[in-house]
C-alpha cells in the first residue's frame, strides 16, 4: 500500500504547500529570516527600534463560523477574520503584531480551499505589517468529513514595557468609546446558525429583506481589524485600557480590563444595533441580556479615555474617518471585581 491509499495524498500537500509559499512571502517583513518550508519560523527582533520590549502572544480560532464558509464556498474571507481577530487580541495590551502562524486541518486537502484561506489570511497581514511566517497543513482522512476543515491561527507582538496597556490606570471619569463591529466578527455563530438554518430554514443565498442582504453573505462579514485605527493613538498613549468585544459580549469582556473598585456604565442607546442582531432577536425571541452575553451587539472595541484625551482621540478618528461612539464612563464601584452597568434600551 501507499500512503495515498490511506487517504493521505503527499503531492496534492505539496501543490498545496507551494501556493502557501506564494501569498505568506508576500508579507515577509525584514524581521523574516528564511522562509516557509523550515521545521521552525525565525523572526529578529529589530533591537534599534526596541528598549524594552514585552512579547504578547496569542491564539485563537474561527469557530462555527466556518460552517458558514463551507455552505457559501467562500473561504477568503474566514482566513482574514483569524488574523484580525488574533492582531485585535494582543493589541488590547498596545502591542503591535510581528508574526503570525496558522493551522490548517483538512480530510481531504483541497488546493483551491487552501489558497483562499491563505490569501485572506496574507491579505490580512499585509494591511497590518505583520508577517505570515509559517504553519501546518494537514491532511487528515477519517477524522473530518469530506468538505469540512478547521482552522486556528497563533501570533506574536511586541510592546514597550512602558506602554502596555494593564488596566490598572483606569479612572473613575474616565470616558467608553466604541469602535463599531461589521457585524458578528468570529462569535456566536452557534447560535446565530441554529436561528437561521434550522429556525428560519433558510438557505445561504436565501435574501432577507430585514437586513437588506443574502443571509450567507451578512454572515460572512468581515471580523474587523482596529489596528490601523487606533495605531498613533496607542503610540501617544491617550487610553487607559482598550477591550475587544469577543465571546462573552460587552459585560464578558469589558471587566477583564478595568481595576478592582470600579464598574463601567453604558448606555444602551448610544449607539445603533446593526440589523443583523435585530433579526436574530426576532428569530429567536432573545432578550437584552442573552444578546448582550451572546453577541457584540454592534460594538468590536471599547476605548477607556482619560477626561483630557477625550477630545484629542475623538479628532484622531474623526480625522481618519473611523465611526465612533461615546457609550458611558467608569464611576467610583464596589472593592470587588469590576462590573458592567447597563441603562436605556438596545431599541430592538
Amino acid at each position: 500500500m501507499k500512503y495515498a491509499d490511506a487517504g493521505v495524498d503527499i503531492a496534492v500537500a505539496d501543490a498545496a504547500k507551494q501556493r502557501i509559499r506564494h501569498h505568506a512571502s508576500r508579507t515577509f517583513t525584514p524581521g523574516v529570516l528564511g522562509g516557509i518550508g523550515g521545521f521552525g519560523a525565525l523572526f529578529a527582533l529589530d533591537c534599534k527600534k526596541w528598549k524594552e520590549p514585552v512579547l504578547v502572544s496569542s491564539a485563537d480560532g474561527v469557530g462555527t463560523k466556518l460552517k458558514v464558509a463551507m455552505a457559501t464556498g467562500v473561504h477568503s474571507t474566514v482566513g482574514g477574520d483569524l488574523v484580525n481577530h488574533c492582531i485585535n487580541d494582543i493589541l488590547v495590551q498596545g502591542a503591535e503584531p510581528l508574526f503570525f502562524l496558522d493551522y490548517l486541518a483538512m480530510g481531504k486537502l483541497d488546493p483551491n480551499v487552501v489558497e483562499q484561506l491563505v490569501e485572506g489570511m496574507s491579505r490580512a497581514c499585509r494591511k497590518a505589517g505583520c508577517a505570515l511566517i509559517g504553519g501546518e497543513t494537514a491532511e487528515m482522512p477519517g477524522f473530518y468529513p469530506p468538505g469540512e476543515y478547521d482552522l486556528a491561527g497563533f501570533i506574536v507582538g511586541a510592546v514597550e514595557r512602558k506602554k502596555m496597556l494593564t488596566g490598572k490606570n483606569v479612572k473613575p471619569g474616565d470616558a467608553l468609546i466604541a469602535l463599531p463591529s461589521a457585524g458578528l466578527h468570529t462569535n456566536g455563530y452557534s447560535l446565530a446558525r441554529k436561528l437561521v438554518f434550522e429556525i428560519a430554514k433558510l438557505k445561504p443565498d436565501a435574501y432577507v429583506a430585514e437586513i437588506g442582504n443574502k443571509i450567507g453573505a451578512e454572515l460572512l462579514k468581515p471580523h474587523l481589524c482596529y489596528a490601523p485605527a487606533l495605531k498613533d493613538i496607542l503610540a501617544r498613549g491617550w487610553v487607559s485600557a482598550l477591550a475587544h468585544i469577543t465571546g462573552g459580549g460587552i459585560p464578558g469582556n469589558l471587566p477583564r480590563v478595568l481595576p478592582s473598585g470600579v464598574r463601567a456604565e453604558i448606555d444602551l442607546a448610544a449607539w445603533p444595533v446593526p440589523p443583523i442582531f435585530k433579526y436574530l432577536a426576532k428569530l429567536g425571541k432573545i432578550d437584552a441580556d442573552e444578546l448582550l452575553q451572546s453577541f457584540n451587539m454592534g460594538v468590536g472595541m471599547i476605548l477607556t479615555v482619560p477626561p483630557q484625551n477625550v477630545k484629542p482621540v475623538e479628532a484622531a478618528l474623526k480625522r481618519r474617518r473611523e465611526k465612533f461612539f461615546r457609550i458611558g464612563r467608569i464611576e467610583r464601584g464596589d472593592s470587588g471585581k469590576a462590573r458592567v452597568k447597563f441603562s436605556g434600551s438596545l431599541g430592538l
